[in-house]
């Protein structure tokens, strides 16, 4: 804030939060001690807790008011043991038909339908060796499917419930027959999965890398500790919440990642400003404090960034959706918690004994102007400014630090100086022709048929697929509610719609409709042509329910509704693509505010929301090239192409938009600080490069690795998130970081902190460093404007 005659003045109330970040990082460092054992109580309890209470994870949602779940409601209604959601235990025997076995098919259904849950069991065998087909059996006898209506989602049901299927099923297995489970009850039946190998890669890298790029041990290992703890207590923290929620099965591996990577992250930050203070002459705990009221106030801006684009999520409006979003969050809460107490506990312990060990020569955070901190810094008196910066001139030519001017980083950010317009093309080059493959994309619901082997239910696709087709592993449900035609015109509504529903295209059968026992409903089965996930059953879906039923029911007063849990994942998918333009929207304009707001330049906040717009296009290019076109895919354990998971790209935007404002924060802040300082626009963007360069470039190794490393997991959704995060960050940190960003500030020049006057009053001062101060003076001291005006001050 300033004065009535223009002189700058400290925030009371923004001197008051520094202090107390101040004093939390000092009380830590100093009782180091007593912040560790607690932190072992909370690591301790909380696992121990979950271990007893936690909840389970399962894919169980709803989407209320679509037209698949009003389906499955009308013939609950009508036809309860055809209501509910369905699954299969797959039958085959090499031996011969499964009519050899008849008995031991006769107590299986038996014991089946005594257990909890079940609506209805429906066997492969007619009733009589006369009677017709039931349609669950091939026509060799060789592979039939035992049907099963659950009242709920067989994956809510917990580990333990396959114990009873397990008893059921056991006759059959022992006559020799091959038994798997199919659909939502093969989820149920897949290992429990863990990631540990992931995250032992992911964390191996990461100690390789903070070693070579920073050089002390201890310095590399408190990052990886308080990663780790953060993301345990999260983790358990999440546990605890799902027993009361449910939360989607890929929830716990999704905190895991996120949690691992902000966490590292947050901690290099605080250390590598630590570390430097050190180097300047502070003492630890005073080092650690002022680590903690700069950096920690930087990392909690992140993180609630982080939060703010995850809870973003909720826009779309499906539960589902928001609660992937709450589950990443806990970690990245727990992550900035442990980086502000944590960290200068365990700077505290090591003290000045940080360097003690190390593999090369150590290095550290460089400042712009690096000055001691046994004290507080001097006030600089503006009225005692050099006469360059009354004349409008720059003050000073920003100049590296620590004698470092011809490292590599200081020759970088010359050249990129000296010639922005090639940095600038050849980054948008990079960036388009990675982000070709976007035009081509097709949003989808993966099925079985891209599991391991190794699961049951991927061994009953492949025996279904085999017996019946791959269709008959997605069937919709059509149900049409005739309750409002007379008795008289029912036959002819039958007879139209048996007419409508031959030869349609990408449909390999769609049986007769039949009249539910009350003669209310009609009821009829479509087999796609095509696997659950191809796009021919996805158009098949649309054909049906947009034109086929209600053309045939047209002025007849019946409704139509195709259902089923297919057509469930079709609703879905057109959910999400309808709200994923909003979510955009939503989350660019949260980025948009929070760069403005810190960093008062409209063209520095318009540019970071394109560029970022840019990155994610790019790495959405590279997830359709591996996993839609097979471009690498087999090498990864991808069976085959396949669709991009429908919720996998809404996922990626919110994670790394929030992400990369962790970069984006630390690059901008220096350039700002130098801006400030010398009001020499282009030295000021080179100088701020190099000295962030190192350690953006080893931060975002290092969540690469940590996101690549889930490239490993069985489960395909985990993939496609792992490699589509490690991209995005790939890209963000080093062509939008040091292509991008530095070329387009550097030709922006001083436009770049050009901001309207009347949105400058309206703003919120944030002081970002935690300086007490702000950073953004409204005015200079002879009353000409400050931040408000576009170029330096005149």
């Amino acid at each position: 804030m300033t004065s009535r005659s223009g002189t700058e003045v400290k925030d009371p109330g923004s001197q008051d939060r520094a202090g107390r970040l101040r004093r939390l990082g000092e009380w830590c460092a100093r009782h180091f001690i007593t912040v560790i054992v607690v932190w072992l109580i909370a690591l301790g309890g909380l696992h121990g807790l979950n271990a007893a209470f936690g909840g389970t994870y399962s894919d169980n949602f709803s989407l209320p008011g679509t037209q698949s779940d009003e389906g499955a409601r009308v013939l609950g209604r009508h036809l309860p043991g055809a209501a509910g959601i369905g699954a299969q235990v797959v039958l085959y025997d090499a031996r011969g038909p499964l009519t050899g076995v008849r008995s031991q098919i006769d107590e299986a259904v038996g014991s089946l339908r005594t257990l909890p849950h079940v609506l209805s069991v429906t066997s492969p065998l007619p009733p009589t060796p006369s009677a017709p087909p039931t349609g669950a059996l091939t026509p060799d006898g060789r592979t039939g499917y035992i049907g099963i209506q659950f009242d709920a989602n067989p994956t809510s049901f917990g580990s333990s419930y396959l114990r009873g299927v397990d008893a059921a099923v056991q006759p059959l297995r022992a006559a020799g027959v091959q038994v798997e489970y199919g659909g939502l009850l093969g989820e149920l039946a897949r290992p429990v999965p863990t990631d540990l190998t992931s995250e032992a890669i992911g964390f191996a890298v990461a100690v390789i890398v903070l070693l070579i790029g920073f050089g002390s041990i201890i310095g590399a290992a408190i990052p990886l500790v308080t990663a780790l703890v953060g993301v345990i207590v999260g983790v358990s923290c999440l546990g605890l919440i799902a027993a009361a929620t449910t939360f989607a099965s890929v929830s716990p591996t999704l905190a895991t990642m996120i949690g691992l990577g902000v966490g590292i992250d947050y901690a290099l930050f605080l250390i590598t400003r630590h570390r430097q203070r050190l180097l300047d002459g502070a003492d630890p705990v005073t080092a650690a404090g002022r680590a903690v009221a700069t950096s920690g106030r930087a990392v909690i801006v992140s993180g609630c960034t982080v939060i703010v684009a995850l809870a973003g999520l909720y826009v779309s409006q499906i539960g589902f959706i928001g609660k992937l979003g709450v589950a990443a969050a806990v970690t990245v809460v727990t992550a900035v918690i442990g980086a502000i107490t944590l960290v200068p506990a365990l700077l505290g312990l090591a003290g000045r004994r940080i360097d003690r060990y190390w593999v090369r020569r150590p290095v550290a955070e460089r400042d712009p102007a690096p000055r001691p901190e046994r004290g507080p810094a001097p006030e600089r008196d503006p009225a005692r400014a050099p006469d360059s910066v009354k004349r409008g001139e720059p003050a000073e030519r920003p100049e590296p630090a620590d004698g470092a001017a011809h490292d590599g980083w200081h020759r970088y950010a010359q050249r990129m100086e000296r010639h922005p317009w090639w940095f600038l093309l050849a980054g948008l080059v990079a960036v388009g022709v990675l982000a070709i493959p976007l035009f081509s994309i097709r949003l989808g619901h993966i099925d079985d048929g891209a599991d391991p082997t190794s699961f049951t239910d991927r061994r009953a696709y492949d025996l279904i697929s085999a017996g019946f087709g791959p269709g008959a592993n997605g069937p919709f449900i059509l149900v049409v509610d005739q309750s409002a035609v007379p008795a008289a015109d029912r036959p002819a509504l039958a007879s139209r719609l048996d007419r409508a529903l031959t030869d349609v295209p990408d449909a390999a059968s769609i049986t007769p409709v039949q009249p539910t026992p009350d003669g209310q409903l009609l009821t009829a089965t479509a087999i796609p042509s095509g696997s659950p996930q191809s796009a021919g059953s996805t158009e098949l879906f649309h054909h049906l329910k947009d034109d086929v039923l209600p053309g045939a029911v047209s002025g007849t007063g019946a409704k139509t509704y195709v259902t089923g849990v297919s057509a469930a994942m079709e609703d879905f998918l057109d959910l999400i693509t309808g709200r994923l333009p909003l979510i955009i929207g939503v989350v660019v304009a949260l980025a948009f505010l929070i760069i403005l707001i810190v960093f008062r330049g409209l063209p520095v906040a318009l540019k970071a929301a394109v560029l970022n717009l840019l990155s994610i296009a790019a790495s959405y290019g590279v997830v359709v090239a591996v996993f839609q076109w097979g471009w690498g895919g087999p090498s990864l354990g991808i069976s085959g192409t396949v669709p991009i998971e429908s919720y996998v790209p809404m996922m990626m935007f919110a994670i790394v938009f929030g992400l990369s404002m962790d970069y984006e924060v630390f690059l901008l802040a220096r350039v700002q600080e130098a801006w400030l300082r010398t009001h020499e626009s282009k030295g000021s963007v080179a100088l701020g490069l190099e000295i962030t360069a190192r350690v953006i470039s080893c931060a975002a190794l290092i969540m690469v690795s940590v996101f690549a490393a889930f490239i490993l997991s069985d489960n395909i959704v985990v993939k496609m998130l792992g490699l589509g995060l490690a991209v995005s960050v790939l890209i963000d940190a080093t062509i939008v970081r040091l292509l991008l960003v530095p070329a387009v500030m550097t030709l922006l020049g001083s436009s770049a902190w050009w901001l309207p006057r009347w949105l400058d009053r309206i703003l919120p001062q944030v002081d970002r460093e935690g300086d007490g101060a702000s950073p953004y003076p409204r005015s200079l001291p002879d009353g000409r404007p400050g931040a408000g005006v576009k170029g330096p001050p005149r």
